[in-house]
């Protein structure tokens, strides 16, 4: 059954979002887990640091045995060990010694400071220390940085660089984190050909190929591709081929807003649409639907409004397939000029900021990609509102704030 009307762009959201995802979990060693989602809470198993040790390179004493010491007038102690990172001393410290030591070796019994190389002087094992200390100075006691069972990540975090370096000194090796969706992207079109200098006839370079597999990558999901041509039964074909392995499919081309096109007609063969044609521009021929259980995005053959529908409609799809729950801020600037637009569509409009300032590009077809390449953000207007006058305050959507 094919919707006649244009839905509106928050009730095709609210369809979309209405399909259930289900999310898988993996157990993967700590060398892959960067920019991954943690499926578990991550508690210590282990005390860091398990012992008090040197913050400093310098000698370890007694605090007390530099208290009034100065540059005029140091302190005079007797060097009796020397510890370097990864040794400890069996020397209990007595006063008027000191001992040697590597930042991050253990601090030897009796010491309860660590004065800084650059305020020492040694020669044949007698040391001046120039510095007062007070106890606990340049060292870091023992659990600083967390103690055994301290919970240290909540389940649903994506992991950062340094989110990995605590997981590591915690005492673990693997982790569970959610996996990534596989996405089967179908291009289609007779007329499209891959990437090369020269193109004969009517041809056109298939630029949504690498746009759509670069596009499913950002949202860290992981794309399989292939090309169709119109062809009913070679898309039936290898959408068959991808609900076996995929979690959800994409198509480019075949959606416009009438009945008898490839795509949309396989999809309502095998499964149930959902939207066909939604009130927004670019993209007007965006089409959604569901193959058992498997959500299928259609997207338009036109690169520029495959790339909007595919960051209005597809993106948080992918990412909350992760468990990632991003918001997308609506920031505020002041147009440059005035934006014609039509009541009852919503309209994202490529656009240059400058400052406070928001510059609509003067080059909008669905085809220019190079309208996507000039600008950094959509200005969005809602479907309510006739255009935007110049000066006049805009919601602006960034492409930076699209990114994971």
């Amino acid at each position: 059954m094919f919707i006649s009307e244009l839905i509106p762009v928050k009730d095709a959201l609210k369809i979309i979002d209405n399909i259930e995802i289900k999310l898988d979990i993996e157990r993967i060693p700590l060398e892959e887990a960067y920019n991954r989602v943690l499926a578990e809470d991550i508690k210590a198993l282990l005390d860091s640091p398990s012992f008090d040790r040197s913050a400093m390179d310098g000698y370890a004493v007694k605090a007390e045995d530099t208290f009034g010491s100065s540059e005029t007038s140091p302190a005079y102690l007797k060097v009796v060990d020397r510890i370097g990172a990864g040794d400890t001393s069996k020397i209990v410290l007595k006063q008027g010694e000191a001992i040697k030591i590597a930042t991050g070796a253990p601090i030897p019994e009796g010491a309860n400071a660590v004065v800084m190389e650059e305020y020492t002087y040694e020669e044949n094992n007698d040391l001046e220390a120039s510095k007062t200390l007070f106890p606990g100075e340049n060292v870091a006691p023992f659990g600083e940085d967390f103690k055994k069972g301290d919970e240290l990540l909540k389940s649903g975090e994506l992991l950062r660089p340094q989110d990995i370096g605590i997981i590591t000194s915690a005492g673990h090796d693997t982790v569970n984190v959610f996996k990534k969706p596989k996405i089967g992207v179908i291009t289609t079109g007779n007329e499209l050909v891959m990437s090369k200098s020269d193109i004969e006839g009517a041809k056109i370079i298939n630029s949504n190929y690498y746009t759509l597999k670069a596009l499913v990558e950002s949202t860290l999901a992981v794309p399989e591709l292939t090309h169709c041509v119109d062809d009913a039964q070679k898309v039936k074909g290898q959408i068959e081929t991808f609900l076996e392995s995929c979690d959800a499919i994409i198509t480019t081309g075949g959606t416009a807003i009438s009945k008898g096109d490839v795509v949309v007609d396989v999809v309502d063969e095998m499964g149930e649409v959902l939207i066909h044609g939604a009130g927004i521009r670019p993209g007007k021929p965006f089409g959604f639907g569901v193959i058992n259980g498997t959500p299928i995005f259609m997207l338009s053959g036109y690169p520029v409004a495959s790339m909007v529908q595919f960051d209005i409609f597809t993106r948080n799809y992918l990412l909350k397939m992760q468990n990632i729950h991003k918001e997308f801020p609506i920031i505020k600037k002041t147009a440059s000029r005035k934006i014609a637009s039509t009541l009852g569509r919503t309209d994202y409009v490529r656009a240059k900021t400058e400052g406070s300032l928001v510059q609509p590009l003067k080059i909008d077809g669905s085809g220019i990609i190079r309208s996507m390449v000039e600008s950094d953000c959509y200005i969005l207007i809602e479907e309510n509102v006739e255009g935007i006058n110049e000066g006049e305050e805009c919601d602006v959507l960034l492409y930076d704030s699209l990114k994971v």
